[in-house]
């Protein structure tokens, strides 16, 4: 009895602090975006201010201190979690009391501020849930995360643009929502399971470290612009409008800028970066490991990297059908299939689960290959009723076409089962002493097919048309399940790792 009390505990706490993760996403990004519009903000300036996002691409470069240092009294991530939720909620509440148009550089400081803090957050939100459940908890406990995840991202992303219509108020929104990580911070203060505080990096010069991470930083930055320099330098354009040259200059300035990172915190002696790469490089099929988790996702995110464009304008359907079936339906499968899955991976291998979920990933882009082929209403009109699950919901019963919602309940269900079993997967292969670390490092990883694979799929659309786009997304997601297959005893040994024991 107390096993499985402790087991649900875990996973309540997972939740929570998956929600926690996804509540601030939107209020940096899209909510943002649609408060400084309403007040009357430039394009201009708006398209500049996407760059408040970064810190989510950079967490990574200071994950390791996560690792490294501890908040006293607290408790080992428990100590991170309760203050950086805190802090964002201070973010979120300072937000509300700045004009917006009045003081913008000041304004733009405090979003960038709060994406700051919500990167590090997710950085030991990823940490604690790795060190925090035990093996054959991992696949439903990355479930339950995509569930806080999502949930999360309703409110802050649908709801709020609803409250500050009905309350005539942004302010109000963000004065909320910061009342809301408050709540969470209660919760994590009081309500978190620990974790054991022995497992972590061997004591280091904290002054050492600190300057191990800035030259780590400068590296990067110089790299970057050194980069483009030397691009320029050899007679290269970079502000070329051709997809596969400015893909090659983003490889090659990202290389160079990672290298030179590298190299001064060897260097300097960035320590708990630097055992936690040896940790992670030393493990039996890193390096393919690595080529599993980039590519286990392309041919879903290849085939989706025009989705919008393939609907609207290869297709012909309206905006609103392509919306209410992606922010109803859509929402609705990936959340059943992040618990389907999570649910099987309970029951069967984790590499039975990559290989199921990453065929199903793929046969679902057949669902878009017969909507280019049969076009819209080859199936008629069917009518979803209403519904209101708390978290997604439809207002009234609405007519959509039927190829359409079986193609995106069909995509969206595969696509969250194998979120979650990707998602087990980055769990599995992190040391718990190097989690934060490991696991940022993995999600990086893991988003890079997502981030080069868009210019390849434009010169494919345009040139071969949307029939063989969708057939080329199978042939490039086929060598994923060749690495599953080929990494299945590497994965049967991950799967079988002692997890850990919560203090």
């Amino acid at each position: 009895m107390a096993t499985r009390l402790g087991r649900w505990h875990r996973f309540l706490a997972v939740v929570v602090l998956g929600f926690a993760s996804g509540l601030p996403l939107a209020l940096v990004g899209g909510a943002l975006q649609t408060w400084l519009t309403v007040e009357g903000l430039d394009l201009t300036t708006l398209g500049f201010l996407t760059l408040i996002g970064i810190p989510y691409t950079c967490k990574f470069l200071w994950a390791p201190l996560l690792d490294r240092f501890e908040l006293p009294w607290l408790g080992r991530r428990r100590g991170w979690i309760v203050v950086t939720q805190l802090a964002i909620g201070g973010a979120l509440l300072l937000m509300a009391e700045v004009p917006p148009i009045s003081q913008l550089p000041f304004f733009a400081l405090v979003a960038v501020a709060a994406a700051f803090l919500s990167a590090s957050h997710d950085v030991v939100v990823d940490a604690y849930r790795t060190d925090v459940l035990l093996p054959a908890e991992r696949g439903l406990g990355a479930s339950l995360s995509v569930l806080g995840y999502r949930s999360a991202m309703v409110i802050s992303g649908g709801i709020a643009l609803v409250w500050a219509q009905q309350w005539g108020s942004w302010p109000q929104v963000y004065r909320v929502m910061a009342m809301v990580m408050g709540g969470c911070a209660v919760f994590s203060l009081l309500a978190l399971p620990s974790v054991r505080s022995d497992i972590k990096p061997l004591a280091t010069s904290a002054t050492r470290e600190l300057f191990g991470f800035a030259a780590m930083l400068a590296g990067v930055v110089a790299g970057y612009f050194i980069g483009g320099w030397l691009l320029q330098l050899a007679g290269f354009d970079l502000e070329s409008t051709h997809p596969w040259l400015r893909l090659v200059f983003l490889v090659v300035r990202t290389g160079l800028a990672i290298a030179l990172g590298l190299y001064l915190a060897r260097r300097v002696g960035f320590d708990t970066l630097l055992k936690a790469l040896t940790s992670y490089f030393a493990s039996p099929g890193a390096w393919a490991f690595l080529g599993l988790i980039v590519l286990y996702k392309v041919g879903d995110a290849f085939a989706m990297s025009l989705g919008t464009a393939f609907l609207i304008r290869g297709v012909g359907f309206e905006q609103l059908e392509v919306g209410l079936a992606n922010k109803s339906v859509g929402l609705l499968m990936t959340i059943a299939g992040a618990l389907i899955g999570g649910a099987v991976m309970m029951r069967v291998r984790l590499r039975t689960a990559l290989m199921a979920f990453g065929v199903l990933q793929l046969v679902s882009n057949l669902g878009f290959y017969a909507l280019s082929v049969l076009g819209k209403g080859a199936w008629g009109v069917l009518m979803v009723p209403a519904f209101n699950l708390g978290i997604v919901a439809l207002a009234d019963p609405t007519p959509m076409d039927g190829l359409l919602l079986a193609a995106i309940s069909i995509d969206n269900l595969s696509g969250g089962m194998g979120t979650a079993a990707l998602v087990a997967l980055l769990m599995g292969l992190c040391n718990l002493r190097f989690s934060a670390t490991h696991f940022a490092l993995l999600s990086a990883f893991a988003s890079l097919g997502r981030v080069f694979i868009g210019p390849v799929a434009g010169v494919v659309a345009d040139q071969f048309g949307w029939p063989q786009f969708f057939l080329v997304s199978l042939v490039v997601g086929a060598p994923s399940l060749f690495m599953v297959w080929w990494l299945r005893r590497e994965i049967d040994t991950v799967d079988s790792r002692p997890g850990p024991v919560a203090a």
